[in-house]
């Protein structure tokens, strides 16, 4: 409750009695145009379901009580409402009767709701905090007994008129299948929100007729019972009519989609964000983007997405859930709650899964996975490698071709190399297993054992070459050919004999070839 204050005329301040408020959103209906097995408010648009995107613009009305009216689907809805709104309280519509009927049975589950009764429809996702604040305030202002949000529309097909006297007052909302032709030409229409004195709604409430074309109680009604008896009705017209506009089925969400996508990219470039090509640029509602963030085409971020300043990202991406420090780039990848750090580098064709962490000027590139792993500071995974359940530390060097085995068939298991370690190409570390700081491991090696700070692991076999292989068993092909001119195969030599043998890197020889790319 919001205590009520005003100055006397000694300069003493009185404090009135709080101003009750209740919120109703009317979220009961099926959205058979839809065509889905979801119910219309719970379909998602940039972050938020339909509903959620309501119940947002209401929330600064801070309503005392916050009732949704379900039906369709309303264990769906009331589950949706607990994970987002636990405040807000399901009420039941079990057969549908019309949005008066909605609102009845709403104030009937409050029966001490007072002051002000804010009425909201479940599919205007376009709705913003300011709008709903501006109706309540001119509606209290006022002391209306009701007060109607309306806009002024170029095709008005399908919304209920707003229809005023000669003085230019409210006289009556008429739906479009109860209009004449004159009203039908009406271009300023009822967007489905209100304000209402709460006592004079319950009473207008009890006296609706089922007497029009859907057999319903219409709460428009209740205006035109105001009017009659002389009670103050008002007016109030959206600035922007896009912010009105609801959705019947998946062409009209579409279509929302798109507008929401343009006033968000707008916000964000204004704020000193870069968007190249805003065209194709999918950012939601619940992400935040740091001043000088470039954001590339054909991007999507998505959920709890931070992006922080002079970061780059895109283009070809899609992060949800997932933190990007400042001054960090991530190209053409797939990130779902992940964290890279401060001046660290992703892509292309990146994968990080959920738990994956680079820390400072970290390297993800080219086809590697990531998954519950840290990547330590200026570690490095350059390309063609798989990283699960594993922490990797700072400077460490990965090879192309490495693979964290992380999965035994039954547990998932963990390995950690060093600072500093230095894995070659084609390696794979069976977990559980430690690479020590410092240490170096061959290429080729399928490590099953920890190896200690600054030494070299090597698990594979001796080299043998057979001599004239080629020419015996390859006679007639372009590769006996090109070996035949270059004279390095010996016709005379016997099949199977090894005649160079390639030692084993170790002690005292550098291990010329058992290296990692950068």
């Amino acid at each position: 409750m919001r205590p009520q204050t005003a100055s006397r005329t000694d300069g003493s301040i009185l404090v009135s009695q709080p101003r009750l408020r209740t919120v109703v959103v009317l979220a009961a209906g099926e959205g058979k145009r839809m065509k889905s097995a979801l119910p219309k408010v719970l379909h998602p648009i940039l972050g938020r379901t339909l509903l959620g995107h309501v119940l947002t613009a209401a929330a600064p009305v801070s309503a005392d009580r916050t009732l949704v009216v379900v039906g369709h689907g309303a264990d769906q809805v009331s589950a949706h409402l607990r994970e987002v709104a636990p405040y807000a309280e399901p009420v039941l519509q079990a057969e549908q009767h019309g949005t008066g009927h909605a609102v009845r049975i709403a104030l009937e589950s409050a029966p001490d709701a007072g002051g002000t009764v804010v009425v909201l429809n479940g599919d205007v996702p376009l709705l913003r905090p300011e709008t709903v604040t501006e109706l309540v305030a001119a509606h209290e202002a006022a002391g209306a007994a009701a007060t109607v949000l309306a806009a002024e529309v170029a095709d008005p097909t399908g919304l209920g008129r707003i229809v005023r006297g000669g003085d230019g007052g409210l006289e009556q909302i008429v739906e479009e299948r109860d209009a004449t032709p004159a009203q039908r030409a009406i271009r300023e229409i009822n967007a489905g929100i209100y304000a209402f004195d709460a006592a004079l709604l319950r009473d207008a409430l009890g006296k609706l007729s089922t007497d029009n074309d859907q057999g319903e109680e219409y709460l428009t009604d209740v205006f035109g019972q105001f009017a009659a008896t002389g009670e103050t009705v008002a007016v109030h017209v959206a600035a922007d009519a896009t912010e009105t506009l609801g959705c019947n089925d998946r062409v009209e969400l579409a279509a929302l989609r798109r507008l929401l996508r343009d006033r968000v990219n707008e916000g964000w470039m204004r704020t000193g964000v870069t968007l190249l090509d805003p065209a194709t640029t999918w950012i939601d509602v619940t992400v935040t983007l740091g001043r000088d963030a470039v954001v590339d085409q054909n991007t999507q971020l998505c959920g709890a997405t931070t992006v922080g300043p002079a970061a780059a990202v895109g283009p070809d991406t899609t992060l949800i859930d997932t933190t990007v420090g400042a001054g960090a780039t991530v190209i053409r990848a797939h990130a779902m709650g992940a964290a890279v750090g401060p001046g660290a580098s992703v892509g292309p064709y990146a994968y990080l899964r959920p738990e994956a962490t680079l820390r400072e000027k970290a390297k993800v590139g080219t086809f590697v996975e990531v998954k519950k792993s840290e990547i330590g500071e200026g570690a490095k995974v350059p390309h063609l490698s798989y990283v699960g359940d594993a922490t990797i530390g700072a400077r460490a060097n990965i090879g192309a071709g490495t693979l964290f085995v992380n999965y035994d068939g039954v547990n998932k298991n963990h390995t950690v190399v060093g600072e500093a370690a230095f894995v070659g190409c084609d390696t794979s570390l069976v977990a559980p297993v430690e690479v020590g700081a410092g240490a170096y491991v061959a290429a080729g090696s399928a490590v099953t054992k920890d190896v200690p700070p600054g030494a070299l692991a090597v698990t594979r076999a001796q080299q043998r070459n057979i001599d004239g292989w080629v020419l015996r068993r390859r006679p007639g092909t372009k590769s006996a050919a090109a070996a035949e001119r270059a004279g390095q195969e010996a016709p005379g030599a016997s099949e199977g004999e090894p005649i160079h043998g390639a030692p084993v890197a170790g002690e005292g020889r550098p291990a010329s070839g058992d290296t990692a790319t950068e």
